[in-house]
């Protein structure tokens, strides 16, 4: 049965507020003053023992056989990379650099899932892939002092890829809430192990009472609620339209930024030329391909 008008409407404004909320993430990420490692330890801790919680309220079966949850866990390592590259690069540069540089995430996934899925490469997925290197190109020469941070970034990006690619096959078998929570008790322990190593359960970790505040909201309102309203929309609205509006990430982010920090956010022209080659590829690219399926479809109905 299709969705009403009136649960089509908000099912679009839960998905908007949830990607708004995503763009929020980098601010929280510049204010919390501990190290990006020991952040996304607190945060993937908070965020899975609230799914848990949110499980044990709703019934969920959380039971899965060990081979999937051995890819889980594994995947789960590659998840805290991503975040802690992510938030590395927001405490080397700014918010607005790191958020550009994660929207190469199309380029990574145009390249990759090709490659890891034994598929040809298309053509729109080439002219898209070469419009947001350019953007990248311009956004190094112009912000060159970031340049650590732009590296940090666009590693982050490579890192979302690669388990977007390895999500896109384990949803087929497995509901989406079960394949969050296994990853991010992964990836908590794989970032334990990793601090354990490396002597980082230290008294920096001592938190204060306002980095707790904006690590409690990072890791409830901000991963795991937002997690859970990302998903339940997808039962009414198209992959097409949740993958238009979570491109809008970025510009929700860099526009909030702007109100949190000012100046401190302001970038050269060249940045903001960048940044529209890129964030124009992105927004024309579902566009683009949507067309060309239709008509392939059209094709192939007035052949039969």
């Amino acid at each position: 049965m299709p969705p009403t008008k009136s649960n089509l409407q908000r099912n679009l404004l839960v998905l908007h507020l949830t990607v708004f909320v995503w763009g929020f993430t980098g601010i929280l990420g510049k204010l919390i003053s501990i190290s990006a490692t020991q952040l996304v330890w607190y945060r993937v801790l908070i965020a899975f023992i609230t799914l848990y919680i949110y499980f044990k309220v709703t019934k969920t079966d959380l039971r899965i056989g060990m081979n999937a949850f051995l890819k889980l866990f594994f995947t789960g390592a590659i998840v805290g990379a991503h975040w802690i590259l992510f938030f590395q690069a927001i405490k080397s540069s700014t918010v607005s650099v790191t958020l550009v540089c994660l929207s190469s995430l199309t380029l990574f996934t145009a390249i990759l899932e090709p490659i890891l899925n034994n598929k040809r490469i298309s053509k729109l997925e080439i002219v898209t892939g070469l419009a947001i290197i350019s953007g990248i190109y311009l956004i190094f020469e112009f912000e060159s002092k970031y340049t650590l941070g732009i590296i940090w970034g666009l590693t982050s990006a490579l890192c979302a890829s690669l388990f977007s690619i390895i999500n896109s096959k384990q949803i087929k078998n497995r509901a989406a809430p079960l394949i969050s929570f296994y990853e991010l008790l992964g990836a908590w322990v794989w970032i334990s192990i990793f601090l354990m190593a490396t002597n980082g359960f230290n008294n920096a970790m001592k938190l204060g009472k306002t980095d707790l505040i904006y690590l409690l909201v990072l890791g409830t309102i901000c991963t795991s609620l937002a997690y859970v309203a990302g998903v339940s929309v997808m039962k009414y609205l198209s992959a097409f339209r949740v993958a238009l509006i979570t491109n809008l990430e970025p510009v929700y982010g860099i526009i909030l930024a702007f109100l949190f920090f000012g100046k401190r956010e302001q970038m050269t022209t060249g940045f903001y030329a960048g940044a529209a080659i890129i964030l124009t590829a992105i927004f024309l690219y579902p566009f683009v391909k949507n067309r060309i399926e239709k008509r392939n479809l059209t094709k192939q109905t007035s052949l039969h």
